[in-house]
């Protein structure tokens, strides 16, 4: 009987993990081999849960490069990185960083790979990103949230 009044277990498991969108753009080649290598990177990145059955959630992880030399775009990468995961036992306050912090910690690698690929099969010098810390990045996105409501209010 005391088994029937415990929580269930909680249980994590990677299903699938694969790219779901590549795209790489490089609108001026070949001009943009011929001049001074000197690279201004924008980084930006997203991610996305989606309950699908029977406790599994697909989380997407979307990173977008650009990267320019002066005014010219020398090429653009996106690469949204996906996988399913299933978790189960865990409560709504746990399931929330684990969607939005601990899956798109795992997919950040592949996605890494992915950019770092097409830049280099695109001519480019090797880009690697430097690591992402997904925790505080959640932490800030709770911070932003919680204060979003007290400045509508002074509106």
């Amino acid at each position: 009987m005391a088994e029937e009044n415990q929580t269930p277990e909680k249980q994590f498991s990677i299903q699938k993990i694969y790219t779901k969108d590549i795209s790489f753009e490089s609108p001026a080649t070949p001009n943009v081999f011929t001049e001074k290598w000197e690279p201004a990177v924008d980084f930006n990145l997203g991610t996305n849960a989606t309950p699908l059955q029977d406790s599994m959630v697909e989380v997407t992880l979307t990173i977008t490069v650009t990267v320019k030399t002066g005014d010219t775009t020398a090429y653009l990468v996106e690469v949204t990185q996906a996988g399913i995961f299933s978790l189960a036992g865990f409560s709504d306050q746990e399931m929330a960083p684990m969607v939005g912090s601990f899956c798109p910690n795992i997919l950040f690698p592949y996605a890494r790979e992915v950019v770092s690929d097409l830049v280099a099969k695109g001519g480019f010098p090797q880009l690697l990103l430097a690591p992402v810390n997904f925790d505080a990045l959640y932490q800030q996105h709770l911070q932003q949230a919680q204060q979003a409501p007290s400045s509508d209010a002074l509106n």
